[in-house]
């Protein structure tokens, strides 16, 4: 263990614990922890671990929605050389049981009313909220420094499973810190930040692109449950919130809210989206709407920790649909199936190298074998290069539709749709049929006091795609199918209406 030149996630915690000291670091509730706390109460859980007779390399299970007791039971997993391993609180049964068996956990940490969820597991569990007392508890017992090393694995972070079962991606000290380094450079994180994190901390971008870098740097966070709009408003106006991160479908929500309209949200200064394609509709009334504020766009994925590439506010004038160019500590390029870099314009598959990415996936060799085809991470996302090196996500590779054996991405259907006035959200996915193999189909939901029927949203399309590219069928629905992190899922779409 070189202690001289280590650098664990812990490590760079306890730096920025004796820079900021007394500093307000975290706020959940009627909670303010500042980072001489915060760093003492990652010290008291991790001794409480250890106390319950846990090791380095054990895998512990963190099962809840966002709390500071979620946040420090993280800390206290890095720091005391434990492997923490997220869990998507709305996950029950089946998929819970194969999270906790599948990597090997020896103890799942449990938020309040999720307890009869775990009736099927069958090793010990604790409430998460039971560690608030022990980090404040200035006699708990402090456990000893564990033999850790920057390649040691950190966490387990299970990718969502499309069609067949959730993949633990393994992450390291060093990717998760690799990856601190490139978004606190690419996304101008400063220690006068005031930011709110409202997306679940069992996701890698709320808590590895924003929430922790942001830590670091001295920034103020403030923690809420989940991202309900009328609080989010409120507490942008009521705390001078001057950072805040959203994926599309979130953002959606808040512009369409009415409190967006009455509430004073000059302070911010960035705003973040991320985690799903932007449509550009919504991106360009998002700034005409917040024209103080600075957008940032994310792109990435679970793998590599989360962040590969940024378009900054700058860029966004003359490339609103791109993702930007790669961050600090990434390299991509655009591939054919033969790993020939495509020509600028050129759809292909994107791929990655980067100290960021996971160095497998948890007991899956193949699966890792072929994510790590030719020496690259192969993201699954179809993309292009334009002539100046900025990246466009066209589809992923799994939701390009094929249709009568003509290949459509319905990100391009789905942009022209959300230019229709009465559309405030919209999903393309392809749906079994018999003449076209897949039919074009589109989900929408309207806005309120809006009206629009099948036939006028098609000539609304018309006017801007090939006719093979129009939507077949258009289906109206109260709402979109979302997992907690605001995630669209079109594979519900496809398995409810095949």
């Amino acid at each position: 263990m070189d202690l001289i030149r280590r650098n664990t996630v812990g490590d760079a915690l306890r730096r920025s614990a004796r820079m900021y000291r007394g500093r307000s670091a975290l706020v959940f509730e009627d909670r303010d922890w500042s980072f001489a706390a915060l760093d003492l109460a990652a010290d008291r859980v991790a001794g409480h671990f250890a106390a319950l007779g846990l090791n380095p390399g054990d895998r512990i299970a963190a099962y809840g929605r966002n709390s500071d007791a979620y946040f420090i039971a993280f800390l206290a997993c890095l720091r005391g050389g434990f492997v923490h391993v997220p869990i998507n609180y709305a996950l029950t049964d089946e998929e819970l049981s194969y999270i906790v068996g599948q990597s090997g956990s020896r103890l799942v940490l449990v938020g309040a009313g999720l307890e009869a969820n775990l009736k099927a597991i069958d090793i010990p569990s604790r409430p998460i909220q039971e560690l608030i007392p022990v980090a404040l508890d200035p006699d708990a017992p402090i456990g000893p420094e564990p033999d850790l090393e920057d390649d040691s694995l950190a966490q387990i972070v299970y990718t969502s499973g499309t069609t067949a079962a959730p993949k633990g991606a393994m992450m390291t000290h060093k990717a998760m810190v690799s990856q601190y380094y490139s978004v606190i450079h690419n996304m101008d994180y400063a220690e006068t930040d005031q930011c709110l994190a409202a997306l679940p901390l069992y996701h890698t971008a709320q808590m590895h692109a924003f929430t922790l870098p942001q830590i670091l740097v001295g920034a103020r966070n403030i923690l809420i449950e989940s991202p309900v709009p009328e609080t989010v408003l409120r507490l942008i106006e009521q705390e001078k919130i001057t950072s805040f991160f959203a994926p599309p479908t979130v953002w959606i929500s808040l512009l369409r809210h009415p409190d967006f309209a009455k509430r004073d949200l000059s302070s911010l200064e960035k705003v973040y989206y991320g985690a799903s394609i932007m449509p550009v509709p919504v991106l360009h009334e998002l700034r005409e709407r917040l024209p103080k504020a600075r957008p940032y766009n994310c792109y990435g994925q679970t793998e590599i920790a989360p962040l590969a590439t940024s378009l900054r506010p700058e860029e966004h004038d003359a490339r609103p649909a791109s993702c930007g160019r790669p961050c600090l500590n990434v390299q991509t390029r655009v591939v054919d199936t033969d790993m020939n870099d495509v020509p600028p314009g050129t759809h292909g598959e994107i791929v990655h190298r980067s100290p960021h990415l996971m160095t497998g996936y948890w007991n899956k060799p193949a699966e890792t074998a072929e994510a790590f085809a030719g020496g690259w991470f192969h993201s699954g996302d179809v993309g292009y290069f334009d002539e100046e090196g900025y990246l466009y996500i066209v589809d992923r590779i799994r939701d390009v539709i094929n249709t009568g054996g003509v290949l459509v991405a319905s990100r391009e259907v789905e942009e022209v749709l959300f230019t229709h006035p009465a559309v405030s959200e919209v999903a393309v996915v392809g749906l079994p049929d018999d003449k076209w193999i897949e039919a074009v189909s589109a989900f929408v939901v309207l806005r309120p006091e809006h009206r629009a029927d099948e036939a006028t949203l098609i000539a609304h399309a018309r006017a801007h795609l090939a006719p093979y590219k129009l939507p077949k069928k258009i289906l109206f629905v109260d709402n979109l199918p979302r997992n907690t992190a605001g995630k669209l899922l079109k594979r519900e779409l496809r398995k409810q209406y095949s």
